[in-house]
C-alpha cells in the first residue's frame, strides 16, 4: 500500500512538472505573437514611451488600415492589399495544381508500376532536397523562353514544379498502404486507369489532401526567394511586400504599422492550421511520410 501510495505521488508530480514545463514553453513561443498583436494596436508615441510588454492604453486600429491600403511600399501600390491578393492567385492554383499531380503520380508510383519506376521515383525525389537557390538560373531561362517572367503564371509554374516531388511522395506512401488487391480486382471487372483512381483511391484520400494542401499553402505563401526573383513591381507576393515595408526609408519608423502588416500576411497560414490542424495529423499518422 506505501509502495503504491508513493507511486501515485510520483506520477501526480511527474504529471505535474510536464504540465508546468508545457506552459512555459507555451509562453515562451507566444510571447512574440503577443508583442506583435499589442503593438500593432498602439500608437507610434506609446510604442516609443512605453513598455514593450504593457497593453495599449488606448487601442487603435490605425495601423492596420494603414498597412492594408494607406502605407506606401512600392512604386505603384500602397499597402500590402494588392500583394496580399497575388499571393492569393499564386497559392490557390498552385496548390491545386501541384496536388493533383502528385495524386496521379503518386497513384502511378504505387499501383501501376512500369520498369524502371523505382529509379523515375527516386529521381524524382532528388527535387525535395536540391535548395532553392540551384534552380534560380535555370529556372529563370525556362520561364524566360516560355514568355511568362514576371507574371502571375510564372509564379504558378515554379510553385508547381518545386512542389509536387513533395506531393508526389506522400501520395505515392499514402497509396502504398491500400491493398493491391482491390486495384486488380477493379482491373478484372474491366475498370481503367481514371476510372480505378476515382472509385477507389479518390474517396480514401481526404487525409493525404490535407497534408499535401496545408503543406503546399504554407509552402508558397510563406516563400520569398522565387518571389522576389521571378515576379514584378505588381505582381510581388505578400511576403516580399512585407519586406519592402519593413525596410522602407521612412523618417518615421511605423513599428505599429509593421507589426499589423505582418500580422495580415501571416493569417492565412494560421487559420489554415487551426481549422485544418488536426486532419494534417491524421494524415501524417495515415502514412503520409512513413
Amino acid at each position: 500500500m506505501i509502495g503504491s501510495a508513493k507511486e501515485r505521488i510520483v506520477s501526480q508530480l511527474s504529471r505535474v512538472f510536464i504540465y508546468v514545463l508545457l506552459f512555459i514553453c507555451a509562453i515562451y513561443f507566444l510571447l512574440p505573437i503577443f508583442v506583435m498583436i499589442i503593438t500593432s494596436l498602439k500608437d507610434i508615441d506609446e510604442i516609443k514611451n512605453g513598455n514593450l510588454l504593457a497593453l495599449p492604453e488606448t487601442i487603435t486600429f490605425q495601423p492596420w488600415i494603414e498597412a492594408w491600403g494607406e502605407a506606401r511600399i512600392g512604386p505603384s501600390a500602397e499597402g500590402i492589399k494588392p500583394y496580399f491578393i497575388n499571393s492569393i492567385l499564386i497559392t490557390v492554383p498552385a496548390v491545386l495544381i501541384s496536388c493533383i499531380i502528385g495524386a496521379l503520380n503518386g497513384y502511378v508510383f504505387s499501383k501501376w508500376k512500369f520498369k524502371g519506376s523505382e529509379v523515375f521515383f527516386s529521381l524524382l525525389l532528388f527535387g525535395c532536397f536540391i535548395p532553392f537557390q540551384v534552380v534560380l538560373l535555370p529556372m529563370s531561362q525556362t520561364i524566360g523562353l516560355m514568355g511568362i517572367s514576371g507574371s502571375v503564371g510564372g509564379l504558378i509554374f515554379v510553385h508547381v514544379i518545386y512542389g509536387t516531388a513533395f506531393t508526389t511522395l506522400f501520395f505515392r506512401n499514402f497509396y502504398v498502404s491500400i491493398p493491391t488487391e482491390l486495384i486488380n480486382a477493379a482491373k478484372i471487372d474491366g475498370a481503367g486507369f481514371f476510372r480505378i483512381f476515382y472509385k477507389i483511391l479518390l474517396p480514401v484520400s481526404l487525409p493525404i489532401f490535407m497534408v499535401c494542401i496545408i503543406w503546399q499553402m504554407t509552402q508558397i505563401w510563406n516563400e520569398f526567394l522565387f518571389g522576389i526573383t521571378f515576379s514584378d513591381a505588381d505582381t510581388q507576393p505578400v511576403t516580399v511586400a512585407l519586406n519592402n515595408l519593413v525596410n522602407s526609408t521612412s523618417t518615421v519608423k511605423k513599428y505599429n504599422v509593421d507589426m499589423a502588416a505582418a500580422l495580415i500576411a501571416v493569417a492565412p497560414t494560421l487559420i489554415a492550421y487551426i481549422i485544418s490542424g488536426k486532419y494534417f495529423v491524421k494524415g501524417l499518422m495515415a502514412g503520409a511520410v512513413k
